[in-house]
Parts: structure tokens; C-alpha cells; sequence
């Protein structure tokens, strides 16, 4: 099949677009074409790079019609963050396309009530990138029962791998976290450490697009959870990057309001959407309906960032 890829040089593409390549199927990959591959492959060579400015596009009324242009048989929506957006796609594409796939996010569900969190929970989100997420699953979904577009939305939590800094045992991206736990430093964590996150890989997370893309009847009108088969709290994830390093994690513990006074502002506020969120979700609709079996545990994507991140010189450990 013919299978556009909007948004394919990020951190899943460079995983989801080999994938596709070499199960046979002809890509377009779309993208801005600012910045370089998280992951080389030889399979990009036998891609249909387009460079596209969708924010523009959107705003003149045209991408919509560019993306149908392309006569795809799929739509893999990697970057659509507004319900404007989603709608003026689907609006083009209504009619095209045998599949279209869109990228949601753990977070449409806001503070947990059950956990682990099922896709069948009622949504309360919170932020404007929740909600916004919420508000384009609620039309795909809708327009997937009720008018037959055949859309699917898979949920990624915090997405890890070689070439980025991952969510770190304090809640936020700051690196400096991990060479403190390296040097056996003391780790102050935001309450009693049991808030918790949940990471996935990158490429656990191009399986996913890929199951979905095979299941097809299984697929469409539905969203699925993509994640590891377990969140972590951040004190236990912190006590496993320390053992990691060789070291026993020494912890210390503060209340919310005296914690964010001892980081910079951007990281608690980082921290205070992960904790807030603490999110912590099923994949067995995903493992049932997909049979989505992801390769890596939250710790076992988090090592392999970090050892990327030691061998680049971002993190010091010694």
C-alpha cells in the first residue's frame, strides 16, 4: 500500500517508516525538514521524502488537498495537535483512504480513578494538550461509527529512545538528574516519590502503528494505550537508574511547594504536569485486539537513551 507518513522524521519515524519500508509497502514521508534523523536507516532511501510547512499550509486552506494529492491508501498522522486540524485532514481524506491513523496521547485521560487506566475510562483532561488530544480521538472516533472514515487512535506515554533525553525520576528532562544518581549524589524527589510515569519506546511504538495497520477490522474506531507493560513511580524508577550506575540511590523527600522552589521553573513545571498526571495505563486491549507485544520495559527504554546520551557526551559520569 501507499502509506503517507505526515510528521515521519521524528522520534517514531525513524522506526515506523524502516518498518513500513521493509514489510513492503511505498512511503511518503512528509515533514518540515529542519532537522536531522533521530535514527539512520537504509530503508530512507527508498522513500518519497516531501518537505511541507503544515501550520502554513493549514492556514491557506491547502494541506489537506496536498496530503489527498498524494492518492494514499493510508494516513499516518504523526503531529496533529488541534481539533481544527484533524478535521480539515479528515474533510480531504473523506472517501480516499482505506485507513487513516492518528497519534493521540496517554494524556487524554487526565488524574487517574482505576488503575491500570483502560481505554473504556471516562476522559478528564486537563492542559490544552490533553484536551486538545481528547477533543480529536472524540471526532475520530465519532467519524469512524458514524460516517465510516476509517480512523484509529493509538495513545503513547512518554516516548523514549537513542537520541533524546528521556523523562528522568524527578518528572522532568533535565539530564543532570541521572549524573547525580551516577556519582551516588543525593536526589530530592517531589513528595514521597510515588507519583508515577510511563514510558514506551520509540519503536514499541511504531509495532503498534504497524499492528494496527494488519488489524484492520479490529482497528478502526477504536483507540489503544502504547506503552510499556508497566509504569514506574519515580522513587522506584530512581532507585533503579542508581543500581544501574553501580550505586545505592540516595534519596530525599520535599512537599510540591517546597521542591519546585529548588529547580528551575521550566522543570517543575515539567514535573508538575507528569505528577499531576501520574499516569499509569493498560495495553491489554491493545495485547487482545493488536496483539501489540512491546519489546521493552520502561527501564529497559530508559537505559538505552541514557546509554546514547553517555556515549554522546550529553551525560557525565565520571
Amino acid at each position: 500500500m501507499r502509506v503517507v507518513v505526515i510528521g515521519a522524521t521524528g522520534h517514531v519515524g525513524g522506526y515506523l517508516v524502516p518498518r513500513l519500508v521493509e514489510t513492503g509497502h511505498t512511503v511518503v514521508a512528509l515533514s518540515r525538514g529542519e532537522h536531522r534523523l533521530y535514527r539512520e536507516h537504509a530503508a530512507w532511501r527508498g522513500v518519497e521524502s516531501v518537505r511541507v510547512d503544515r501550520t502554513a499550509e493549514e492556514a491557506s486552506g491547502t494541506f489537506g488537498q496536498r496530503i489527498a494529492a498524494l492518492n494514499p491508501d493510508v494516513v499516518i498522522d504523526m503531529i496533529c495537535f488541534t481539533l481544527a486540524s484533524a478535521q480539515h485532514l479528515v474533510e480531504a481524506l473523506r472517501g480516499r483512504v482505506q485507513m487513516f491513523l492518528s497519534c493521540g496521547t496517554i494524556w487524554v485521560h487526565g488524574p487517574s480513578v482505576e488503575v491500570p487506566t483502560t481505554e473504556e475510562q471516562p476522559r478528564r483532561p486537563f492542559g490544552d494538550y490533553g484536551i486538545q488530544k481528547e477533543q480529536i480521538e472524540a471526532y475520530l472516533l465519532r467519524e469512524a461509527r458514524q460516517h465510516g472514515f476509517p480512523a484509529t487512535v493509538l495513545h503513547p506515554g512518554h516516548i523514549v529512545g537513542p537520541g533524546w533525553a528521556p523523562l528522568n525520576p524527578a518528572g522532568h528532562f533535565n539530564p543532570v538528574v541521572f549524573e547525580q544518581l551516577a556519582r551516588g549524589d543525593e536526589v530530592c524527589l517531589p513528595n514521597l516519590g510515588l507519583e508515577t510515569v510511563h514510558h514506551v519506546h520509540a519503536d514499541d511504538v511504531a509495532q503498534a502503528f504497524m499492528a494496527a495497520l494488519a488489524n484492520w477490522s479490529a482497528a478502526v474506531g477504536e483507540s489503544f494505550h502504547v506503552v510499556s507493560p508497566a509504569a514506574l513511580t519515580l522513587r522506584g524508577y530512581a532507585e533503579l537508574m542508581a543500581g544501574w550506575f553501580g550505586r545505592d540511590a540516595r534519596l530525599t523527600f520535599r512537599p510540591w511547594e517546597e521542591w519546585r522552589m529548588q529547580v528551575a521553573e521550566a522543570d517543575a513545571a515539567q514535573t508538575w504536569d507528569h505528577i499531576a498526571h501520574s499516569p499509569n495505563c493498560s495495553i491489554e486491549k491493545a495485547r487482545r485486539r493488536l496483539g501489540y507485544a512491546p519489546r521493552y520495559s520502561s527501564f529497559q527504554a530508559v537505559c538505552e537513551a541514557v546509554t546514547w546520551l553517555i556515549e554522546h557526551g550529553v551525560i557525565r559520569v565520571a
